[in-house]
């Protein structure tokens, strides 16, 4: 169902010349509440889609993440503290919204720090039809307050090669770093969270 401006109240003549059309009443309803319901708050339609865009970049960190564990990172979990990669996400979206592409401008380096340095991980191209205007680099850390397990001392060694690590866990914290490409006024944003 398509929603026009002559369809604009829930009159019982308007949903009557739509039954005889064969539509279901209770569909035709459910539809017009939701249409007046977007009419009325139009700032809740773009909450529901930013928070959808949120969802989908905080999925795609994660999966990085996984992706990276056996590839990259040569261990066999990654702990996630909760909630960090949607206060990422957030701080993405933040950085991207005042960038005349918003997100679909976007190239994203990942990168781990670890004790000996950083370690890329991905590089994302938010949308590959869009030429790209500003570069963000997230940067996760490693939790150094973690202790190694003795299951970790246990295998190292023995099954695997010593570089591997039974179990990565990133700190809460995390930088982003925005670099603008194509701008007078191109700069560095360096935020540490």
């Amino acid at each position: 169902m398509v929603a026009t401006s002559t369809l604009k109240t829930k009159s019982s003549e308007c949903i009557s010349e739509l039954v005889d059309r064969r539509y279901d009443q209770a569909c035709i309803e459910k539809e017009l509440d939701f249409w007046d319901h977007c009419v009325a708050e139009p700032q809740r339609n773009a909450d529901v889609t930013e928070d959808r865009t949120c969802q989908q970049l905080a999925k795609m960190f994660e999966n990085c993440l996984s992706r990276a564990k056996k590839t990259t990172l040569h261990c066999s979990s990654v702990l996630v503290p909760e909630k960090l990669t949607r206060r990422i996400a957030h701080e993405v979206l933040r950085l991207a919204s005042c960038e005349p592409c918003g997100l679909r401008g976007c190239v994203l380096y990942i990168h781990l720090e670890l004790d000996k340095g950083c370690k890329q991980l991905e590089r994302i191209v938010y949308d590959a039809t869009v030429v790209p205007t500003f570069e963000l680099t997230l940067v996760f850390k490693q939790d150094g307050t973690a202790w190694p397990s003795l299951r970790d001392f246990l295998f190292m060694g023995t099954c695997f090669a010593p570089t591997f690590r039974h179990v990565l866990k990133l700190s809460p914290g995390f930088r982003l770093v925005k670099k603008k490409l194509y701008s007078s006024s191109a700069g560095t944003v360096v935020e540490e969270c």
